[in-house]
């Protein structure tokens, strides 16, 4: 059944905020704090090792790295596109429409937890490999295992940010569901290199999240999203 593995990783998403939120509850907001900013180191690691493996080759000569003149295209025009769309404060405001909606405007956190799960789960080349797979294949492999993961990160980071945390289900169902009723269009499109490119920018996205979880909110990360693109269309025009 093609999208199976998209309900399967909102379910999982789900789960887990609920089990972060029952958590949350037992735990004082020191502990919350102190668990907020272990999470922000794991989330700024996990981008790290993701942009060196790509990044880096192992040569006979030692390591080589490659892919600058792309990060650089990639970030520079994404994050223009970006700014000019303002992303980051339509997020705001879907979170904010969400926070009233779902009755939980006393929530100082919620928006926030939103907009910085969303962009953990959403961003990488496993949402969209795998979402690709469940289409054509039906595949939903690659989806379960980013279940899993998703429902460690959400459950960690609801315990620490709150509620808004549980809803990053809307835009990962939204996302991986578009993907794969696209699937058959986009597969030829997604090459190595363009898989490559994307992981890469991916991988960065989610390091910028880890600085915004550690030293609040510095960066607008919704807002160089784009460069996901321009780094897929930077592996057809050969960089």
């Amino acid at each position: 059944m093609a999208g199976l593995g998209t309900i399967i990783n909102v379910a999982a998403i789900i789960a887990g905020g609920l089990i972060g939120l029952f958590f949350s509850k037992a735990i004082s907001a020191r502990f919350q704090e102190t668990l907020m900013q272990a999470n922000g180191v794991c989330v700024l690691f996990v981008g790290i090792s993701g942009a060196i493996q790509e990044m880096m080759t192992v040569t006979s000569d030692g390591l080589t790295s490659g892919g600058t003149m792309m990060i650089v295209v990639s970030f520079a025009v994404g994050s223009l596109i970006g700014e000019w769309i303002d992303l980051e404060h339509r997020m705001e405001q879907f979170g904010n429409w969400l926070k009233v909606r779902t009755g939980n405007g006393r929530e100082k956190m919620f928006v926030d937890g939103f907009v910085t799960a969303s962009l953990t789960v959403c961003i990488g080349a496993m949402a969209v490999v795998g979402a690709i797979q469940d289409g054509i294949s039906g595949d939903y492999s690659t989806l379960l295992l980013k279940a899993v993961l998703d429902m460690l990160i959400i459950c960690v980071m609801t315990a620490s940010m709150g509620k808004g945390c549980i809803f990053a289900a809307i835009p990962v169902g939204i996302f991986q569901g578009l993907i794969t009723l696209l699937a058959r269009l986009i597969q030829p499109v997604m090459t190595d290199r363009a898989l490559s490119n994307l992981s890469l920018t991916g991988s960065m996205l989610i390091f910028c999240v880890g600085i915004n979880l550690l030293w609040e909110k510095k960066l607008k990360v919704a807002n160089m999203l784009p460069a996901i693109l321009i780094a897929v269309i930077c592996a057809f025009l050969g960089f």
